[in-house]
């Protein structure tokens, strides 16, 4: 079992898939409902890579970002996994690899701090966006903070259709408490969160 600070290799992600863009792009949905069945650690791995996986000998990523500056950070919260204990993990797009920052199950804390949404909690892992604004802003100033934006969304799009291709289920959660989402996670003082992801079997 992986204990704070340890590295968690992510298998290999998969760049061809059964189902056409367009097909993706018809049955995507926002799902609240999720089976308790366990995912697997390639089905986060992929997930991950979808959102943020560098597809570039220069670093470049899936999405795109103002200026390649990347001020995204993702984190996972597990409960129910294969081959992954219950905690956070900060996911390393660099080298494709999670690490354990917090030990336990929270995802009903998790649950709590958005807003008391008790129907992420059985979602057997919760993905949360996060940004370091500054990353941005110091080339773009205040407008930055809008690019930040519009990067989150493009990223979360692609987790949704990756989503959709693994025949998982997710939606976005926008309406949490910043502050207790941030001190659950122990996240560093420069890193905000955005946006929540629960993901499940449908």
């Amino acid at each position: 079992m992986a204990q704070p600070g340890e590295n968690v290799a992510l298998p290999e992600p998969s760049v061809t898939g059964p189902n056409s863009l367009e097909q993706l792009l018809a049955q995507r949905r926002s799902i609240r409902d999720y089976q308790t069945a366990k995912l697997k650690l390639a089905e986060i791995g992929q997930l991950l890579w979808a959102a943020q996986g560098i597809t570039h000998l220069q670093g470049l990523r899936t999405a795109p970002s103002a200026g390649a500056l990347y001020p995204l950070e993702l984190y996972v919260v597990t409960g129910r996994m294969e081959g992954l204990a219950q905690g956070v993990y900060h996911y390393d797009p660099g080298h494709h690899q999670l690490t354990k920052t917090v030990d336990g199950d929270l995802r009903d804390a998790l649950a709590r701090a958005a807003l008391s949404q008790g129907w992420i909690k059985p979602a057997p892992s919760i993905i949360v966006f996060t940004a370091d604004y500054e990353r941005t802003t110091r080339k773009y100033g205040k407008r930055g903070i809008r690019y930040v934006h519009i990067e989150v969304g493009h990223a979360a799009q692609n987790l949704f259709l990756q989503s959709e291709s693994l025949g998982l289920a997710t939606v976005v959660v926008g309406a949490f408490n910043d502050d207790e989402v941030a001190r659950m996670l122990r996240l560093p003082a420069d890193i905000q969160p955005l946006l929540l992801m629960p993901v499940g079997r449908k």
